[in-house]
Parts: structure tokens; C-alpha cells; sequence
């Protein structure tokens, strides 16, 4: 099993890349097939929603089939085929197309991992694995960045694309060999609950609430936006770009293995998520507030905007601690399907608030601006309501 768990680790890494690789290649992808930071926006917010609607139908077949065959099938077809794809897109339409592929491809893996933690590690360490896996994963957040601008310039972004769709494909079929599933994994499914048993948990909707909008400005900011920002308002080129970038993506290693072990150190999840988030607004707030200031405070601000929001792992477990044993396939991808669901939701109309913050702009910084503040309010408030959800560390 631990080899098996190392290759759907490596395949989180995949799927941490994909949602994020977009910002070092929008200024090639512009100059090559038209693809605006707006045309982006739309296919990174579809990549999240597709991924975010894929959650029910993964939160069943991991409680009826497992996670093996689960994760190597859809990772193969939709995340080595929209690679494919992507490397011969003509236009905008054809990116879109292919980042939902990889968004169904990449929709299984880390949930697979989960079950098999739920189902075979005892629930204090759950918040613990849950973060490891991220904070490795986010090493796709770093590859994304410098070594992609780099990879691009060397050998072309359909070069690029074509490496890509192989290593995905390899990786699939290792999840395949050896993963393992969980024992009765498919014997105790859905006979003795449902989806909306769930439903019906009051202490779940607060979590679901903070989960929503807690990882739309560090994905947002991280997979897209600061591209164009940096080269608009800052004059960076790629290699500038992915320097920022890895800086936000080291922060996001950091945070996401720094949350993990929190609970037991302060016996709280609940309010680990609280202080932890309005640090994350504080440093968005800046960034709203000085987008002109020099690159090393941007930097330090989109790092900041990574370390204290990349606590996912901790809502996750924070929501984990109310599933029955015999729903924590469709728990953990319910969770899931709200955080990755708010990020493409938010992530598809900030095309849309940057687009109408353009028109009639007194510079280029003020359609940033808006962006910025469309993530920071929803957070703002997404903290407000989850101060009346109930804590649980057991």
C-alpha cells in the first residue's frame, strides 16, 4: 500500500501543476493562439468546475468500487488525454475543452488518498496526512512555476504539453499495479446511508460555507491572476514571473504541512482556521491596497496569501470528524466539491470583474483591484459565518 499511496501522491503533485501552470504560459499562449488572460480565466475556472461537479460521482465509486481503478482510469483518459489535447490546441475553445478533461482526469486522486486514510488511520491523524499529502502535492505549485517558464522557453509549450500527457499516463498506470483498496470497501456502501444524510448534519453547512471561499484567493491569485498582474502592473517577463510564483508555491508547501499537526497542538480546528484565514485577508487586503508597491513586497504578499490560506486539510478534517464510517467516501468528496467548486465559480467570473473593471480604467492596476477585492469580501464574510460552526478535534 505505501508504494501505491507514493503514486497517488506523485499524481496529486499532477493535479496541483495543472490548476496552476496557466500563469507562466499566458503571455506565450496569447502571442501564439489568441488566448487571453480572460480566455484563461474561463478554462482555469472550468478545470475547477468540472473537477468540483466530478466529486459526486467519485464520492460514490470510491464507497461502491474503490479508489484503484478509480483514480488510474480517469487520470489516464481525461488527465493524459486533456494534456494531449492541449498540446494541440488551435485557440481558446480548444484550451477550455482540454482543461476539463484534465479537470475529470485529476478529480479522483487526492479523494482516493483520503478514503484510504479514513478508512485505515485512526481520526487524530487525519488532519496530519490529509496536510502532508497537500504540502507535497503543492510541489506541483513549484514545478508550475519557474521549472515550467523554463520548460516552455527551452522546448515549447506543445513539447512541453506532450511530456506532460506521457508522465500523466505513466503515473496512471502505476495507480493502477499498485494501489490497493481498503478492505469492505465495497460491501459497507450505500445501503446504510446517503448523500443527504449528510445533508442533514446542521455542523456540517458552517464548514461547507468556510470551505467554499478558503482556497479561491491562494488558487486563484496562484493558477492565473498573477501572471498578467506581474507583467501588466510590474513589467515582469516569464522568468520574473516564475520566480513570484515560486514564492507563493513554497508558502503553500509550508502552510499546507504546517496546518496539519495544529489541531493537537492548539486543540482546536476551528479557530486554527479562523486566525489562520483572516491573516490570509489581512495580506489580500494589502495587496488590494498597494498593488503598486516594489516586487518584493507583491511577493511577500502573494506568500502570505499561500502560507495562511492553504488550510484546507484542516476545514477537511474539521469535516471529516462528523462523517459516519460508512459515508466517508461522500463525505470527504462532498467537502472537496465545495472548496474546488468555489474556486472555479470564482475563478470563471473574475474574467468577467476584470473585463468590466477594464473599461474605462484610469491604469492598469485598477482591474486588478477588483479582482483582488472580488476574492477578499466572500472570504470576509466565509470567515463570519464559519465563527458559528462547532469544534471538533476528536
Amino acid at each position: 500500500m505505501r508504494t501505491g499511496l507514493i503514486f497517488l501522491v506523485l499524481a496529486y503533485v499532477l493535479s496541483q501543476f495543472y490548476r496552476a501552470f496557466l500563469a507562466v504560459m499566458a503571455p506565450v499562449l496569447d502571442t501564439d493562439i489568441g488566448a487571453t488572460a480572460e480566455h484563461l480565466s474561463r478554462a482555469s475556472g472550468l478545470w475547477f468546475i468540472v473537477f468540483a461537479v466530478m466529486q459526486l460521482p467519485v464520492g460514490w465509486a470510491l464507497d461502491h468500487l474503490g479508489p484503484r481503478r478509480l483514480a488510474a482510469g480517469l487520470l489516464a483518459l481525461g488527465g493524459a488525454g486533456g494534456a494531449a489535447m492541449f498540446a494541440l490546441a488551435q485557440g481558446p475553445g480548444h484550451v477550455q475543452i482540454a482543461m476539463m478533461l484534465i479537470g475529470v482526469g485529476c478529480s479522483p486522486v487526492l479523494m482516493a488518498s483520503y478514503y484510504i486514510f479514513a478508512r485505515m488511520y485512526a481520526p487524530a491523524v487525519f488532519a496530519s496526512l490529509a496536510g502532508a499529502v497537500i504540502g507535497i502535492g503543492a510541489l506541483g505549485n513549484i514545478a508550475a512555476a519557474l521549472p515550467m517558464a523554463w520548460a516552455v522557453e527551452i522546448l515549447g509549450w506543445r513539447e512541453t504539453m506532450w511530456g506532460l500527457a506521457a508522465v500523466t499516463l505513466i503515473v496512471a498506470v502505476a495507480i493502477l499495479i499498485f494501489v490497493i483498496d481498503p478492505p469492505n470497501a465495497r460491501r459497507e456502501g450505500a445501503p446504510k446511508g446517503s448523500l443527504l444524510d449528510l445533508l442533514r448534519l446542521p455542523a456540517l453547512w458552517f464548514i461547507l460555507v468556510m470551505m467554499f471561499v478558503n482556497y479561491t484567493a491562494p488558487a486563484g491569485l496562484r493558477g492565473l491572476w498573477a501572471g498578467p498582474f506581474l507583467e501588466e502592473v510590474h513589467g515582469l517577463g516569464s522568468e520574473g514571473i516564475g520566480w513570484v510564483t515560486l514564492a507563493m508555491g513554497l508558502a503553500m508547501v509550508v502552510g499546507n504541512l504546517a496546518y496539519g499537526p495544529l489541531d493537537r497542538v492548539f486543540g482546536t480546528r476551528k479557530w486554527v482556521v479562523v486566525v489562520g484565514n483572516g491573516l490570509a485577508l489581512a495580506c489580500l487586503a494589502l495587496l488590494w491596497a498597494a498593488p503598486t508597491a516594489n516586487v518584493w513586497v507583491i511577493t511577500a504578499l502573494l506568500a502570505g496569501i499561500g502560507l495562511f490560506g492553504s488550510s484546507f486539510p484542516m476545514i477537511m478534517a474539521h469535516g471529516r470528524s462528523f462523517f459516519p464510517p460508512q459515508l466517508v467516501g461522500r463525505g470527504v468528496t462532498l467537502v472537496n466539491m465545495f472548496g474546488i467548486g468555489g474556486v472555479g465559480l470564482f475563478q470563471f467570473a473574475s474574467g468577467s470583474v476584470f473585463a468590466s473593471a477594464s473599461k474605462g480604467a484610469a491604469s492598469p492596476t485598477q482591474p486588478y483591484q477588483a479582482v483582488f477585492l472580488f476574492f477578499a469580501v466572500p472570504l470576509a464574510l466565509g470567515i463570519g459565518v464559519y465563527l458559528f460552526s462547532r469544534d471538533r478535534t476528536d
